[in-house]
């Protein structure tokens, strides 16, 4: 019987909402044979994940998700097969990152509640493990107190910088995260880079990141239909990227996406993680 795997997910020491052994107890229940924990710009779960999954047969690949800017985008690239002696050097780098982005969000909090949106932002901190707040924490307090629809709508309607309430924090540049990336001996795979670039311009990304060191790419993932995971298998081909994929599962906070699975269709071969195991 085929197996699946997930390279992609969340949990409450980011912006999900399951520890990190709960998604290992989902992963088993759904017969994973991977998953990945990549939580944004923080590996504070990873050494809950790691001695949870002595508990399950599925094998727990720890991972990081940075965040990038390329020239004004914002790019997210995952760190996969990231050995635990590196934990603390993470740390280290994004101690900096994170003071910013906290102030960039105290910013956006105070914009809406001058607008009109009565939010918390201490709320919103205090329900975190460390503390690490991103806009999705935002987004899912907007929906929970009934100004939006769903995180996605927030997003559209009011925290894109494009709203005026949002302004980004000074991020890495692709290149030095994928230095960075190398240094920590991990796989460097770029995430959903159909959510952020069109085809072209995803093109003009990888002939320069294929050079800085990239070695993956997200080929599955939830929102893909068939065709547009056809066209980054063959992106991925043509700068011989290794294969990836993930659901980018949130727990409530993304309630229409599952582990594994995505919106349902979701189907990462097993092979995939071997694949880039291969590649460290």
């Amino acid at each position: 019987m085929e197996r699946f795997c997930d390279l992609h997910t969340h949990s409450v020491y980011s912006d999900g909402t399951y520890t990190p052994a709960q998604l290992l107890a989902e992963a088993q229940q759904r017969n994973l044979s991977a998953i990945a924990l990549t939580d944004h710009n923080t590996v504070a779960g990873l050494p809950d994940f790691l001695a949870a999954a002595e508990k399950y047969s599925v094998e727990a690949v720890p991972g990081v998700e940075f965040s990038t800017d390329y020239n004004g985008t914002e790019l997210h690239i995952l760190a996969l097969y990231l050995k635990p002696e590196y934990f603390p050097q993470v740390m280290d780098l994004m101690h900096q990152y994170h003071l910013r982005k906290d102030q960039s969000n105290i910013d956006l909090v105070n914009a809406l509640n001058k607008a009109g949106y009565d939010i918390s932002y201490e709320k919103i901190k205090s329900a975190t493990p460390e503390g690490q707040v991103n806009r999705a924490l935002i987004a899912a307090e907007l929906m929970h107190r009934g100004y939006v629809e769903s995180v996605q709508d927030a997003f559209g309607k009011l925290l894109s910088p494009k709203h005026g309430y949002y302004t980004p924090p000074a991020r890495p540049t692709p290149k030095e995260m994928l230095g960075t990336i190398r240094d920590l001996g991990a796989v460097s795979v770029l995430a959903h880079p159909y959510l952020n670039l069109k085809q072209e311009q995803l093109r003009a990304f990888l002939e320069q990141a294929a050079h800085w060191g990239l070695q993956g790419m997200e080929v599955h993932y939830s929102t893909y239909d068939d065709a547009t995971t056809a066209a980054a298998m063959e992106m991925a081909d043509t700068f011989s990227l290794l294969h990836s994929g993930g659901s980018d599962f949130h727990g409530e906070n993304k309630p229409d996406i599952q582990l594994g699975v995505g919106r349902g269709g979701l189907r990462i071969p097993a092979a995939l993680a071997e694949g880039l195991k291969r590649g460290l």
